[in-house]
């Protein structure tokens, strides 16, 4: 597997050194997912950063219905899990599963603290990556209370274009806060 794109990652944000690259590396770990395979249940404690080196992961909640609720799509070159668990070490409230056949990179959260120390920089790139998910899900809160259905999926199209043309539109649905059939009505006007 390919570490290119998490080294790209980190060293548009931070400049590590061979050493320092060679001893972050040495903490991750690369792991091949099926479509459909989970990574974290709801209920589990997160114990793991997940970077998405190719396809895609998602995370999400799901009702007493079964109807689920996504939060977040990962491609390739995106970070993704239960924030609040890994950061609390409490049970989380999302789902992490792969959308396609995939590969990641995970590092320990126990790891991540010791590389801390070691490579200060890392708290840099650790901070903007917060900074940047925060700014994402209050932006995603505001869009689901003032935006139309239509408008929420012209931000999806924009925040996923990568993504628009292969996921099922039930995910799409479940992203936007819609049925599937509402989609489809939607997108046939």
């Amino acid at each position: 597997m390919d570490q290119h794109l998490l080294a790209e990652s980190f060293l548009n944000q931070i400049d590590l050194n061979a050493e320092e690259m060679e001893r972050l590396f040495s903490f991750v770990k690369l792991k091949k997912v099926k479509k459909k395979q989970f990574l974290l249940l709801e209920g589990d404690v997160s114990r793991y950063a997940l970077f998405v080196v190719s396809g895609c992961l998602r995370s999400y909640c799901a009702d007493e219905n079964g109807n689920q609720y996504i939060q977040q799509f990962a491609p390739e070159g995106w970070w993704i899990g239960d924030m609040y668990s890994l950061v609390t070490g409490q049970p989380g409230h999302l789902a992490v599963d792969a959308v396609f056949d995939s590969e990641i990179a995970m590092i320990a959260k126990a790891d991540l603290n010791k590389l801390y120390k070691e490579i200060p920089q890392l708290n840099i790139y650790f901070r903007v990556l917060a900074e940047n998910a925060l700014v994402y899900y209050q932006s995603r809160a505001m869009e689901n209370l003032r935006l139309t259905a239509k408008e929420r999926y012209e931000r999806f199209c924009i925040r996923y274009p990568t993504l628009i043309a292969c996921l099922p539109q039930k995910q799409v649905a479940a992203y936007i806060g819609v049925t599937p059939e509402f989609l489809s009505k939607m997108l046939n006007q």
